[in-house]
């Protein structure tokens, strides 16, 4: 797969686990259309490339910004009509985010306002840094979240919340955020890559087609009535039944190993 970008850092480990660095540190991150571009292209790829990784990590680079959005400055100007199409890669990119098989885990390291919190929210879960701050600053400038943010975030933290904290635009704090539900672990600032490491890692020690089964599985939970959601969980299950995986996990249990899965 495509390793070469010009806003991002792809780095893939022996663990198999691969970090996403979204890297415009002199912007705080913040997502021109090219990194939207990239963005896209990248979480698609791993659509099709479902086992060039089995977890990945989603940080910013430096230690100020995770993400804050779309680039102000080169929004500045821009007409209606161009403003739509570059908002129509934006949809894209968090459906592509959304939609990855593989688990994408969010360290976020700084600031994650608007679009950048969306992006967090499109993660399947996230880890903060003490010193991370988060908003959704869409109407104070008047717009409204158009990157799922409506409908992760109410997921996330319930609708009351979630309503303070768009109809306000009023930043949080990390502790905040893992107090709503929103984010699962704040670590200390010198620390937050090595524990969204180490969870990452022993994710992609298990069964990857069991993982990205569960994982779909579990996206369905809010999706739809609890009957139908349990019928695509059997679908999910019985998918990983007839692979070569579920033999090996069973046959290093009663062999007391360590199992050695191979994804199929």
């Amino acid at each position: 797969m495509n390793l070469q970008f010009e806003t991002l850092q792809l780095a893939f480990g022996e663990d198999k686990v691969g970090i996403v660095t979204m890297n415009r540190p002199d912007a705080l991150n913040a997502m021109n259309t090219m990194m939207m571009r990239e963005l896209r292209d990248c979480f698609a790829e791993f659509y099709v490339e479902e086992d060039a990784a089995a977890c990945l990590v989603l940080t910013g680079s430096g230690s100020r910004g995770f993400c804050t959005g779309a680039d102000l400055k080169e929004r500045k100007g821009m007409t209606d009509e161009t403003w739509r199409k570059q908002h129509a890669i934006a949809e894209q990119m968090v459906r592509a985010i959304v939609n990855c098989p593989i688990p994408v885990i969010a360290a976020v390291n700084g600031f994650a306002y608007a679009g950048g919190m969306e992006i967090a929210l499109a993660c399947d879960f996230a880890y903060a840094a003490e010193h991370a701050r988060f908003a959704l600053t869409e109407v104070t400038l008047g717009i409204i979240p158009g990157a799922m943010g409506t409908q992760n975030l109410p997921r996330a933290v319930g609708v009351r919340r979630a309503k303070e904290i768009i109809l306000t635009g009023t930043p949080f704090t990390a502790e905040q955020a893992h107090d709503w539900g929103m984010v699962n672990k704040v670590c200390a600032d010198g620390a937050l890559m090595a524990e969204v490491q180490a969870v990452a890692g022993r994710i992609a020690e298990n069964a990857p087609v069991s993982v990205r089964q569960a994982k779909k599985a579990l996206d369905k939970a809010t999706e739809l009535d609890r009957m139908s959601g349990y019928a695509f969980e059997i679908e999910a299950y019985n998918r990983t039944v007839v692979t070569q995986d579920r033999q090996e996990g069973i046959n290093a249990f009663n062999e007391k190993r360590k199992p050695q899965y191979k994804g199929r």
